[in-house]
């Protein structure tokens, strides 16, 4: 599967910011400007960025938002996606700059951090939307694991994210239930 370089660059970021959520004995990990630091160096966003507590908490509060992606199928997408564009404001345009080819950015550069990120994933999902590729936003299939990812994988078989080692830790747990059903 191939998208554009925005589009998985900003899908990718998502993923990040959504998977900083608490979740089964995983704890909150965009806590402290630190956090936060962090996720900007892993996920750079052009345009005016202050990197204070006040930004970080926008940042935070559009998490269970963009995580609602993740809990619907394409038709449930596309209100969630038009309503962040709307409150957004987007107003797309074509711009290049810093190395990067044409792309579109959709908020002004001095839009709040948060409803820029709230934009650029919405205009991703929009190109997911209509590539019909949206099967390939998924949920973590560990037992114990809800983080989220989407599959670049070409033939769309990943059934795993790539925050906990779930896929191995599976495959583990499945090979010793096999070997105990053997000597049974």
């Amino acid at each position: 599967m191939v998208f554009i370089h925005d589009t998985k660059r900003s899908l990718m970021a998502v993923v990040d910011l959504v998977n900083t959520l608490p979740g089964h004995d995983d704890p909150d990990t965009l806590t402290s400007l630190e956090d936060f630091h962090a996720f900007l160096r892993a996920n750079p966003y052009t345009g005016t960025i202050r990197r204070d507590e006040t930004e970080l908490e926008a940042v935070r509060r559009i998490r269970p938002r963009l995580r609602e992606l993740w809990n619907v199928g394409p038709v449930g997408a596309v209100p969630l996606v038009n309503e962040m564009l709307r409150d957004g404001k987007a107003l797309p345009q074509l711009v290049i700059h810093d190395g990067y080819d044409w792309h579109i950015h959709a908020t002004s550069d001095d839009a709040p951090l948060a409803t820029r990120i709230l934009v650029e994933a919405a205009m991703a999902f929009v190109d997911v939307i209509r590539a019909d590729e949206y099967d390939r936003v998924r949920v973590c299939s560990a037992d114990d694991c809800d983080c989220v990812y989407i599959d670049y994988s070409r033939n769309g078989s990943k059934r795993y994210c790539d925050t906990g080692n779930c896929g191995n830790r599976m495959n583990v747990n499945a090979y010793r239930l096999r070997k105990a059903r053997e000597t049974a």
